[in-house]
């Protein structure tokens, strides 16, 4: 079993990224370019699809419990936190956002994420808010278009 250059940690032959720090694995056969991230625009407007889609989910589910406007605030927050933990978890690796986008997460080596992992990434994602953003904006500059939400679950978002 071959051996990261840079961490030491084994991974399988057919690995494109090692699965102890997420560098590409050299001599893979896609190691050339062939994978492409969604870096910082095109994961933006796959936020402003979804956040549009949960509003409308929020406000209908809320307004049929008969929940005042301050009551559907941690409804908000289960019903985000399922969807996209569920759905980038899912088979189709992708919310509806990211799906329409041609947009999909996956760990470091290309695989489906668990909906641990995608709970993770989830949450880090207040510490990308925390950072006044600047954690989202590292999509735009970051070998591979990782925010830092994606670095701290190891993940990537990939197009299709």
């Amino acid at each position: 079993m071959p051996y990261c250059a840079n961490c030491g940690a084994h991974h399988e032959d057919s690995a494109e990224f090692c699965p102890g720090c997420g560098s590409q694995v050299s001599g893979h056969p896609q190691s050339a370019g062939a994978t492409r991230y969604g870096g910082f625009w095109i994961r933006a407007a796959a936020i402003l699809i979804d956040a549009i889609l949960l509003s409308i989910v929020i406000v209908i589910v809320g307004a049929l419990a008969g929940l005042s406007t301050a009551a559907r605030a941690p409804l908000g927050f289960v019903v985000e936190w399922v969807y996209f933990a569920g759905l980038e978890s899912s088979s189709l690796q992708a919310t509806l956002g990211k799906k329409a986008l041609g947009l999909r997460v996956t760990d470091v080596a290309g695989n489906r994420i668990s909906f641990g992992r995608a709970s993770a990434r989830y949450f880090a994602k207040i510490l990308s808010a925390l950072t006044i953003f600047v954690g989202y904006i590292m999509a735009g500059f970051t070998d591979r278009k990782r925010a830092l939400h994606d670095m701290i679950a190891g993940t990537l978002v990939e197009r299709a």
